[in-house]
């Protein structure tokens, strides 16, 4: 630990979390012409868990405002075309990716976690990250002549103390920087999803598109990432018995196999069996209540918060990722236009809290009807049926357009220098 750390170090902005919201943020901010930057992670290096992220033309277009899509668009080729599938019924619907009118032709791509957070980290300073530093408390001093809007300042769980005037939590749906700012807690989705990355050594054959599959309560997808490996999931309602194997790949597997894709087509079940256990996880599904957005004020002073933290979303929408980097580029956006400008930099951390506000609160509530259309309701009879029914044709007739407007947003550049 550095002996000034010990003292109290100050710093301009402290970013809590590694993740992808956090490398993204400090990523971005450091981009906009933050030095006195630090991140810190209680995990003792960037994470090499975790099976694939799917990056829609919104989180595409934030790698592109970083600099930073080059470096993953030929490793990992975008797909075009979507096919859901009613397992039930045998209908078929097909949906072209291709972004926007405007900009054509972006598609979906799936990307590895891992070398998402490898390109992200690499931006940065080798002496801007800190690990195992876990964030337990923080507390916002007072202002004084040397600065106006005060410091917030930091107790780890090594028993140092860190200063900051920017504080962004970027630490996760039980975020101690959300809690912190009164934000209401996650939600249970009554929904799980389990995940992972199939491999094959001579190449497989699926055909580079987005299948989706949906059957009773389950809502299922394959993707290929590349010509060797593809990326699965399935979102289901949580059973008690998925507590007993969250933890334990194989068992994930035989779990999957034996129950949870019953009903999916024999190709989707090879994919799963060949799986990297290393990339196997099960996720239970919370989310930010949409009137808890509405009402919830995700800011105070200089403290603020990003991705999970600020707007866990349920994994139905495969969004999280790509918020989580429109997020960094509109917050660096604003935090750039003050050192330009010299506006006051709360204004810069309100200025970015208004602007996401009302986005992530309409896709919360986008989210809250996805988990309503998809959940069964079966313990209700015929109330739960008829609850059910009601929300998938409103999910299905209002909700599907306006998630394909949010999937090809343009969060646009960073405008630095401009």
């Amino acid at each position: 630990m550095p002996p000034e750390d010990e003292a109290g170090a100050e710093y301009e902005v402290v970013v809590v979390g590694a993740g992808i919201a956090g490398l993204a943020c400090a990523t971005a901010l450091h981009q906009a012409g933050v030095r006195r930057l630090l991140l810190l992670d209680k995990y003792d290096g960037v994470r090499s868990n975790g099976a694939a992220v799917l990056l829609y033309p919104n989180g595409w277009h934030a790698l592109e405002a970083l600099g930073l899509a080059h470096k993953l668009k030929d490793t990992y080729p975008a797909c075009y075309l979507e096919k859901q599938t009613n397992l039930e019924t045998g209908e078929t619907k097909e949906m072209l990716l291709t972004g926007t009118v405007d900009r054509p032709g972006i598609g979906v791509r799936t990307v590895h976690r891992k070398a998402l957070l490898k390109v992200l980290a690499e931006e940065l300073p080798q002496d801007s990250i800190r690990f195992t530093s876990k964030l337990v408390s923080l507390k916002s001093e007072q202002a004084s002549e040397e600065s106006p809007s005060g410091f917030t300042k930091l107790n780890l769980d090594d028993g140092s103390v860190i200063r900051t005037k920017v504080l962004i939590g970027c630490d996760g749906v039980y975020s101690v920087v959300a809690q912190w700012l009164g934000l209401s807690q996650p939600a249970d989705s009554q929904r799980s999803i389990v995940r992972g990355l199939a491999k094959f050594e001579k190449g497989h054959d699926f055909s580079n598109e987005l299948q989706e599959y949906v059957f009773k309560d389950k809502r299922g997808a394959c993707v290929p990432a590349n010509d060797q490996e593809l990326y699965w999931y399935i979102a289901h309602d949580t059973d008690p018995k998925d507590l007993e194997v969250t933890m334990h790949p194989r068992l994930i597997i035989k779990q999957v196999m034996g129950r949870l894709a019953e009903g999916f087509p024999d190709k989707f079940k090879h994919a799963v069996s060949c799986s990297d256990l290393n990339t196997v996880a099960w996720t239970h599904m919370l989310y930010r209540t949409p009137w808890g957005l509405f009402l919830g004020w995700p800011h105070r002073n200089l403290i603020t918060v990003a991705g999970d933290a600020f707007h866990p979303i349920a994994s139905d929408l495969s969004l999280g990722s790509c918020m989580a980097l429109e997020d960094a580029v509109i917050l660096a956006r604003h935090v750039n236009s003050y050192i330009k400008n010299q506006h006051g930099l709360k204004d810069a951390i309100e200025a970015y809290a208004k602007q996401r506000r009302w986005r992530v609160a309409l896709l919360a509530a986008w989210s809250f009807l996805s988990v309503w259309a998809h959940h069964s309701w079966s313990r209700l009879g015929f109330l739960g049926w008829a609850v059910r029914f009601l929300c998938k044709k409103v999910y299905n007739w209002f909700v599907v357009p306006r998630i394909k407007e949010t999937k090809n947003y343009d969060c646009r550049n960073l405008n630095i220098g401009g």
